[in-house]
This record gives structure tokens, sequence and C-alpha cells, in this order.
């Protein structure tokens, strides 16, 4: 008992405890007749039920029924809602039952799994952590805080330090509130959650399609799908390789959001010369929300799939269907085939994908700016 209030102390004074390498997992799949693509999760449980059931995945028991189906869910499944362990326990279950039916489920590393596992848990919600609280959550919450007294009464002071009267417990007790060690432990690179994590990839490429939560900048382009995945799996194992590694950096591919914000010349012939490099007609991403629908950007060369599933971002029931060449998404469990984004067929896309949500749509005012920019001005 002592031994592992000691490991999480240790871990939230930030001494990473290194873990051996994960074996390399495979990274590239060929002749998919049927992938389902969804974006963030943010914790919201029953949205991702919704969404599963609307592209035909799971029966009324939550149990896969997708028999061959490729499903990919691109990262950030935990943070912000309350319900990320139980994602995480439906997609465990689920992984077995698809290979079981010749099918298969990819989880993606996204920047949120990637924080939880290195112990960056500011987005963790009070209803997250209390997920993770037993009936011993209460002794062991004690036994770590005078733990913490203890080792803090061992530092040669200089100056003054703090008074660990009930004021300062009951500070510390609401940074740490019941359920958060657990949570911290179980998420962490040895616990059941964070080896968990740590077995998938953070890029995939199924057929023709490459998909990652956040994008593939320029610095990582000539990179291969194979050392990105080992590198960030690595970096997840051992935190002394975390500074100037892949998975802390902006320009990484668990956060760039230039695929999604950016524009121009220069971008498009950097995500054409990416899709050369890798043998791939598109790619995939998540981690920047749409106006509320699967949205192609580039010609279709790139495809965003973050449509905001969680209540917490508008509750929309959208995703990405691939079948053999073809792109579509599943909007609210209507097939829509998707468009370039050439103006014209964007607009009658998104008026389908509008006249299918509850009014008022949150498409609306997308539709308003595509229609401006065909009207032509007056005189012209």
């Amino acid at each position: 008992m002592i031994r592992r209030i000691i490991h999480i102390v240790s871990l939230i004074l930030f001494i990473a405890v290194p873990v051996s390498r994960t074996e390399a997992a495979q990274d590239v799949w060929t002749g998919v007749k049927r992938i389902v693509a969804v974006g963030d999760l943010h914790g919201d449980y029953e949205q991702f039920v919704a969404v599963l059931a609307s592209a035909g995945l799971i029966d009324a028991n939550e149990d896969w029924t997708g028999g061959k189906t490729h499903f990919v869910q691109t990262g950030d499944v935990v943070d912000r809602g309350a319900d990320s362990r139980k994602i995480m326990d439906l997609l465990m279950k689920l992984e077995k039952q698809a290979s079981r039916a010749g099918g298969y489920v990819h989880a993606l590393i996204g920047n949120h799994e990637s924080m939880n596992v290195y112990g960056d848990v500011r987005y963790v919600s009070p209803g997250e952590f209390s997920a993770f609280r037993t009936k011993n959550s209460q002794k062991f919450r004690r036994a770590i805080y005078e733990e913490h007294v203890e080792r803090a009464m061992k530092i040669p002071r200089t100056g003054s330090g703090p008074v660990f009267d009930d004021a300062y417990r009951s500070e510390w007790e609401a940074r740490y509130p019941l359920g958060y060690f657990e949570h911290h432990d179980q998420l962490g690179p040895s616990g059941k959650y964070g080896k968990w994590i740590r077995r998938h990839n953070a890029l995939i490429k199924i057929n023709d399609t490459l998909y990652l939560h956040g994008g593939i900048s320029p610095k990582y382009a000539n990179d291969s799908i194979r050392r990105i995945n080992d590198r960030v799996r690595e970096e997840l194992g051992n935190f002394s390789k975390l500074g100037g590694g892949v998975v802390m950096d902006m320009d990484g591919p668990l956060w760039y959001r230039e695929l999604a914000q950016g524009s121009g010349k220069e971008l498009r012939d950097h995500i054409k010369a990416t899709l050369a490099h890798y043998g791939a007609r598109r790619i995939v991403i998540a981690h920047t929300v749409t106006p509320g629908a699967v949205l192609p950007r580039f010609g279709g060369r790139v495809v965003m799939i973050e449509v905001g599933i969680p209540k917490l971002y508008g509750g929309r029931v959208a995703c990405l269907l691939m079948e053999g060449k073809r792109a579509y998404a599943l909007h609210r469990g209507e097939k829509l085939e998707l468009p370039s984004d050439s103006r014209e067929g964007l607009l009658v896309y998104i008026k389908k994908a509008a006249a299918l949500d509850p009014e008022p749509s949150p498409l609306a005012s997308l539709i308003q700016q595509l229609e401006a920019r065909l009207t032509p001005a007056a005189g012209e």
C-alpha cells in the first residue's frame, strides 16, 4: 500500500516513471470495404452510443453488429465530460467483438489521451474523477496527504513555508478530489487505461486514406507512419523523452491545426506532397470543430470529422463513411455523398445535412456564407 502511495505522490511531483516500450502495432490496412470514422467524444457516452447506432455498428445491448467494418475513433475520448471511462470500457469490449467478426476498432491517440497519460489533467471534469472513486478513496487520499506532509516537512526551509493546518488541508483536498489519485494511476503509463492507450497508434492508413487526430505538418511530412507511431508510444512510456518530442509538439500529429484552419497555395502544395509521400488520396482529421457536419477541404484531400458530437459542443450525430473509394457523411443516420469543397457542391450537401437537423440547424450560418459567395455582386 505504501509503495503504491509513494508511486502516485511521485507522479504528482512530476517525477516520470519510465515504462518499457510497447511492441509496434500494425498501422496500415488494405482491402477494407467499409470504414466508419468518428471524431472527438470528450466523455459523452450517450452521444457516442448514438453515433455508433446510427452507423449500424452496435445493437440495443451495445454489442458489435458492424461485421467486417473498420471503425476509427480519431482520439480525444477523454476530458471535459464525465463518462470517458465508460467510453474506454465500451471501446475495449468492441475491439474484441469486432476482431471476432472480422472487423476492427482503431482507437487512435489524441492530444487529450496523451495529456492524461503524462499527467496533465487540467481538462478532467469533476465527474470524470468521481467515476474512479472506490469505497477506499477517502482512506487512500488521507494516506497520500499524510505522506505529502511528511515529505514536505523533511525539506529544509530557508524562509516561511506552508502551515499544514485545516485550511491548508481543505485547499489540498479541493485540488485533489476523491477519485483523483485512482484516475491518475489508471490513466498513467502503467495503469489499465494508460497501457491500453499506449498500445494504439496516432496515425494509420486504411486503403488510400490517412486517419489521425490533428494533422500532418511540414515538419513530419517525410516521416513514415511507423516512425511517428513508434515515437509517440515511446514518449508516452518514457516521460524523459517528451521534451523536444512528437507528443507535445504543437506542429506534431496530435496538435497541428493548419489542415483545418489554414489556406493558400503553400498549404495546398504541402498537402499534395504529403499525400504523394504516403501514397494516399486524402487525410481525415478531427481536433478542430466544424460548424456541424463532416466537411471536405482542399478538393476533398482533407476531410474534417470533428462535428461536435458531445452535447458540450452541440450534440451533433454525424460521422464519415467510406465504402470502397467513395466517401459519405452519415448525418443523423442518413447517407449523404461527400462532395469536393467546390462551393456549388458543398452548398447542396450542406443544405441536405441541415434539412436533417432539428431547427435551427447549426449549419444555417455556413449556408448563408456559401450562398453569399455564389451570389454575383451588384453590377457584375
